[in-house]
């Protein structure tokens, strides 16, 4: 019988720590609940395969588990269903039945992936055609139980598609709905306290529409890249996922009046606070928002500069240069396929192009000198610890903070490489 983990006991005085080592307590804690939770499901499956009721006197493992650990049978259920679906068990003849998800479970016992993971990984397995072979199975399981070491519920699910794409193309075919006649309102206006209101009418195509283009967009992030959740509302989300789906239709070369570039507003700031990212900026002359948000949006002309001296000189209005052309953004596209932050699976036409060397510090607008980032990962480099510079083969890589990496070692986004 293994020896129980001894968990690690945090200091006394927990106040007094640092964030690299807070951050390694519950990286290391989290890796033994994960390890201990492997042991009790092998336990569980012994106890399946032998039978509660022989050992016992319960109908089933599920019910025994329930009183023992003192938890609803619906929680015993999905504890003793995962057991069984990383563990070999017996028939009642006594053979061996294999495991569904051998790989996972070695990942599992190493306390490399939970039970998200874990289940995740699972209910993708089970939907996978029955005519597939065994070895085909074993390979789809292999790719997400190795993809789930680093990465969240977000990448496991954009590999399920590719997967599934893979092992079953035909799938099934899609309905269109029936349409009906339209009917679509749309009012805006301005709050007095600076907030913009949207209120609307659409038919029942429109509204589908727009509700899976918002769906879309509006998932939640994944929960593993940064050790926390995302802890926007539906709300938030959907909100958010609103402006990502302007900057996708103003980036569009169709565009009336924008021909592709990403120029929407005008800023007003100044030079010291954009160079400093302290103070605030005035947009479009009817609204504020802080300097480090304008030295943001500048990166990717999202808002077109005015930048002012400090006896209000205007210096500079958005010299063309400074913005991406339609050339360099297919050229920025081909190159990194979507953002180029380590794990993120999010296509071209919802990044920004991000200067890695500001052009408020002298950094030029050329391939040489940007690379794609969505707007949350674009938000990240701007306000957070993270950095990145490009390497001398010319592609972006990224330096995490210590508290996630004590050896700060680069990395690199391999997932779009992968989905190709």
């Amino acid at each position: 019988m293994s020896e129980t983990p001894v968990l690690p006991q945090p200091p006394q005085e927990l106040w007094r720590a640092g964030k690299l080592e807070l951050a390694h307590g519950v990286t290391e804690t989290l890796t033994l609940m994960r390890a201990a939770a492997a042991v009790l499901g092998t336990y569980l499956a012994e106890i399946e395969s032998r039978g509660a009721k022989d050992l016992y006197g319960y109908a089933n493992t599920k019910m025994w588990l329930a009183d023992v650990a003192r938890i609803a049978p619906a929680d015993a259920k999905k504890l003793v269903d995962r057991a069984v679906a990383l563990n070999p068990t017996r028939a009642l003849d006594g053979t061996e039945v294999p495991p569904l998800a051998p790989a996972t479970a070695v990942a599992a016992a190493e306390g490399a992936v939970g039970e998200q993971h874990i289940d995740q990984i699972v209910a993708v397995l089970k939907r996978i055609p029955g005519h597939v072979s065994v070895e085909n199975r074993e390979a789809a399981e292999k790719i997400l139980a190795d993809l789930a070491r680093d990465g969240g519920p977000g990448q496991i699910a954009a590999a399920e598609e590719g997967l599934m794409a893979w092992l079953d193309p035909d799938g099934n075919e899609p309905k269109d709905p029936e349409p009906v006649q339209p009917r679509r309102e749309l009012r805006v206006h301005r709050r007095k306290d600076g907030f913009w209101k949207l209120t609307g009418l659409l038919d029942d195509e429109a509204g589908a529409r727009t509700m899976a283009a918002i769906e879309a967009y509006a998932k939640p992030r994944p929960v593993d890249e940064f050790g926390q959740a995302d802890l926007r509302t539906v709300w938030q989300r959907q909100g958010d996922a609103w402006v990502d789906l302007l900057d996708l239709a103003i980036a569009s070369p169709d565009q009336p009046g924008t021909c592709g570039y990403r120029t929407m507003v005008h800023v007003l700031v100044g030079f010291e606070e954009l160079k400093t990212g302290l103070g605030t900026a005035s947009v479009d002359f009817v609204g504020q928002m802080t300097a480090r948000e304008a030295r943001m949006a500048a990166c990717d002309c999202l808002m077109l500069p005015i930048v002012m001296s400090a006896a209000g000189e205007p210096l500079d209005v958005g010299r063309i240069k400074r913005f991406v052309t339609p050339g360099q953004r297919r050229a920025l596209n081909a190159r990194d396929r979507g953002c180029s932050f380590p794990g993120c699976q999010r296509r071209p036409k919802r990044c920004h192009a991000h200067h890695v060397h500001h052009w408020a510090d002298g950094g030029h607008t050329d391939l040489r000198n940007m690379c794609l980032l969505c707007s949350f990962h674009h938000r990240l480099i701007h306000h957070g610890d993270w950095e990145v510079r490009m390497a001398a083969d010319g592609l972006p890589e990224f330096i995490p903070p210590q508290y996630l990496d004590p050896l700060q070692t680069p990395r690199r986004n391999t997932l779009h490489a992968t989905l190709v």
